[in-house]
Formats: C-alpha cells, sequence, structure tokens
C-alpha cells in the first residue's frame, strides 16, 4: 500500500475535516486559508487516492437505545493465511462488530462490538464465533464505562 505524500495544505483540510466533515466547501477553504477552487481539488484527490475512505456520522450508542460494548479476543485454532483471510472475512460480514484488529502476541484478532444486551451478545458469539470450528478460544470483556472514543488520526502539521 502505497503511502500518499502530504503537504501543509493537505493536512490542515484533513484535521478540519476530522474535526467537522459537514463543513461546506467554502467554510473549509476559509478555514485552512485556501480559496474554495483549491479546496475542493485538494479534497477531491485526498478521496481519488484513499486517503480519506468516506464521510459518516458518529452516532453515541447512549442515545440510540441499549447498548453493550464487548472488546473480544479471539485465538484460531489454524492460523494459516486462508484460515486468518476466512475469519476476516466472516467477521467482516458481522455488522455488530465494529472493528477488528489482527494482532501479534496473544490473541489473534481482537475485535470491538456493540450489541443491545447480553442476549445480543450470545447471539453474536454463536452466530460468528462458535460456528467456526477453526477457533480456539474466545475471551470477552464488557465495557462498564467509556472514557475516551477518538476516531481522528493524529497529523504532523508544520502549523
Amino acid at each position: 500500500m502505497a503511502v500518499i505524500t502530504l503537504d501543509d495544505l493537505d493536512l490542515r483540510i484533513l484535521d478540519q475535516l476530522q474535526k467537522d466533515a459537514s463543513l461546506t466547501n467554502q467554510a473549509l477553504a476559509e478555514i485552512v486559508h485556501a480559496s474554495p477552487p483549491t479546496c475542493m481539488r485538494r479534497v477531491r484527490h485526498l478521496r481519488q487516492t484513499g486517503v480519506i475512505e468516506k464521510q459518516v456520522a458518529i452516532l453515541n450508542p447512549d442515545k440510540v437505545g441499549p447498548s453493550m460494548t464487548a472488546i473480544i479476543e479471539v485465538t484460531l485454532d489454524v492460523q494459516t493465511a486462508e484460515r486468518l483471510q476466512h475469519f476476516e472475512q466472516r467477521v467482516q460480514r458481522e455488522t455488530a462488530v465494529l472493528q477488528c484488529y489482527r494482532v501479534s502476541t496473544g490473541p489473534d484478532f481482537v475485535l470491538i462490538a456493540q450489541v443491545a444486551d447480553m442476549p445480543g451478545y450470545h447471539a453474536l458469539v454463536h452466530r460468528t464465533l462458535t460456528a467456526d470450528a477453526n477457533i480456539r478460544n474466545v475471551r470477552s470483556f464488557f465495557s462498564v464505562h467509556r472514557s475516551k472514543f477518538e476516531i481522528r488520526l493524529p497529523l504532523a502539521s508544520s502549523h
């Protein structure tokens, strides 16, 4: 995967869009001190090159109904490239799994899942984990309090 070279203007644009992706092009251009056509061209390029993957609304899970966050460690029995990929594909289809990380030392994967309640968690585990014969171990932790949640990437910038 190629790393894209970003200049100071790109970094300012990205920093602002991470704070508020709903800004109009005009407002964004004013904040980053660029002309609107330049800003629009830069944002389009950042999207086309995949630097900006997508723009979304971030919801507060406590405001949309009952919710429980589960942090799940998964160890596979066989860790061939094919088996790892199979597990990742299975998890990608599961809407309750918000994040999936292949990790080193310890479990093979760490999943972050959002479910309504304990029966929802059990249904997720049954659907996604216990049905797979290649899973050796599952260890889960449940969040009792979220003290920080951030998706902004820290960007090195000259400003």
